[in-house]
C-alpha cells in the first residue's frame, strides 16, 4: 500500500508522528512525506520515507499561494496514486483534503487545533470553516485531538462523516521517561516550551516573570523555543538583566524538562499540548491555562495547577500556590502526572486508531 503523509513542517512530522511512520514501513507500507524543506528531511528519509517537497506558507493568508498548493497536491497525488493520504494542521487538512475529493482518493485527516483564523470570530474565520467544509466531506474518519473541537465542527455543520477523538500525538513514554525530581529545594526552576508568539501567552508571562522576579530571587523562569513573533528585543533585554533564561530553539528538550521544578504553558488555544504530555510523562507538575488542549492533560490538585487563560494575575497566582507546596507535594505532583500519561496518553493508542483506519 502507499501512503502519502501531507505536512506544514518536519519537526512536528518527525518528533510528534515518527513512531507511525515506523510502524507503517515495518509492515511493508510504501510512505511518502510531502512538506517544506528543512533540518527534518533527512531524519525522515532515514526512517525509510520518500520525500517530496510542497511549499506551506504556514501563516500566510495569500490565495495565489494556497491555490498553488492545492494544484501541487492534485499533481503529487495523480504522480504518486497513494492508496491513503494522511493529513496534519490547516493547511494540509484543506487543500489535501480539496486534492483528495478532487482525485477520489481516500484521506485521514487530522484536527491538530483550531488555530488563530478559527478561534477568532472574523472574515478569517468564515473562509476557513467553509475551506474546512468542502475539504473534510469525503474524510474516511476525521481524528480530533479533544472533544470540544470535535463539537465546535459538529456544531457548526462542518462534519457530519465519523469522527474519532485520540490522545493528541500521544507520548513516547520511553523516550520521555520518569526522571528523578530535583533535589534543589531552594532555587525553582519554571520552565516554558513552545514557538515565543502571543498565542502561546507570551505577553501574560513575561509580565508574571518581571513581577515575581521582583520579590523572589530564587525563583528561574526558562523559556526554550523559536521565537516567530517580534520579541526578539525584549527577550534579550530580560535574559540579560536575569529575569529571564532564554535558550533559543533546542533539538533536545528532555534534559530541560528534566532540570525544571515544573513547567509553564498559559497558552490561548491547543489542540492537545505535545510539550505538556512529554513534561508529565517526565514526571514534571504541570502549571497551564484552562482551555481545551491543556486541562485534559493534568488533574488540577493533583497533577498540576490550572489558571484562568490571558490572565497575568491567575498566573501570577497559580505560580505562588506551587511554590507554597512543600518540596514532597511537588514530587508526587509530577509521579501522579506520570501516571496519567501511562494510562491515557501512551503513543501507541494513536498509532493503533491509525493503523485500525487504514486496514478498512
Amino acid at each position: 500500500m502507499k501512503v502519502l503523509v501531507l505536512s506544514n513542517f518536519g519537526m512536528g512530522l518527525y518528533k510528534f508522528r515518527k513512531e507511525l511512520l515506523q510502524e507503517l514501513i515495518k509492515q511493508g507500507h510504501e510512505v511518502f512525506v510531502s512538506l517544506p524543506n528543512d533540518e527534518y528531511i533527512p531524519l525522515l528519509e532515514n526512517l525509510g520515507c520518500e520525500y517530496i517537497e510542497s511549499k506551506v506558507d504556514r501563516r500566510g493568508t495569500n490565495p495565489l499561494s494556497d491555490m498553488k498548493l492545492l494544484l501541487s497536491y492534485i499533481k503529487i497525488i495523480n504522480k504518486i496514486k497513494p492508496n491513503i493520504v494522511l493529513t496534519y494542521t490547516i493547511k494540509p487538512n484543506v487543500y489535501g483534503g480539496i486534492a483528495c475529493r478532487i482525485t477520489k482518493t481516500p484521506y485521514l485527516p487530522n484536527i491538530t487545533g483550531l488555530g488563530t483564523a478559527v478561534e477568532n470570530e472574523g472574515l478569517m474565520q468564515k473562509i476557513t470553516l467553509n475551506l474546512y467544509k468542502i475539504a473534510l466531506k469525503n474524510a474516511e474518519c476525521i481524528f480530533f485531538q479533544n472533544e470540544p473541537n470535535r463539537q465546535f465542527f459538529v456544531d457548526r455543520g462542518i462534519i457530519k462523516n465519523k469522527s474519532k477523538v485520540i490522545p493528541g500525538s500521544g507520548v513516547n513514554l520511553e523516550q520521555h521517561c520518569y526522571e528523578e525530581y530535583p533535589n534543589d529545594k531552594e532555587n525553582i526552576r519554571f520552565l516554558f516550551i513552545g514557538r515565543i508568539m502571543r498565542a502561546k501567552g507570551i505577553n501574560e508571562l513575561l509580565k508574571a516573570a518581571k513581577q515575581i522576579k521582583e520579590n523572589q530571587k530564587n525563583v528561574e523562569f526558562h523559556f526554550v523555543g523559536f521565537c516567530e513573533e517580534g520579541y526578539s528585543e525584549e527577550l534579550r533585554e530580560l535574559n540579560n538583566s536575569g529575569i529571564i533564561h532564554y535558550h533559543g530553539q533546542q533539538d533536545d528538550v528532555h534534559k530541560f524538562i528534566k532540570d525544571s521544578h515544573a513547567i509553564i504553558l498559559p497558552s490561548y488555544h491547543e489542540g492537545t499540548s505535545n510539550v505538556l504530555l512529554e513534561s508529565a510523562s517526565t514526571g514534571r507538575p504541570i502549571l497551564a491555562s484552562n482551555v481545551t488542549g491543556c486541562k485534559e492533560t493534568f488533574d488540577d490538585g493533583v497533577s498540576g495547577i490550572g489558571f484562568e487563560v490571558k490572565s497575568v494575575k491567575a498566573l501570577i497566582s497559580a505560580t505562588q500556590q506551587f511554590l507554597d507546596l512543600p518540596h514532597e507535594n511537588k514530587k508526587q505532583m509530577g509521579i501522579a502526572g506520570r501516571k496519567k500519561m501511562e494510562q491515557e496518553y501512551d503513543r501507541k493508542i494513536v498509532i493503533n486508531a491509525y493503523l485500525e483506519q487504514i486496514s478498512r
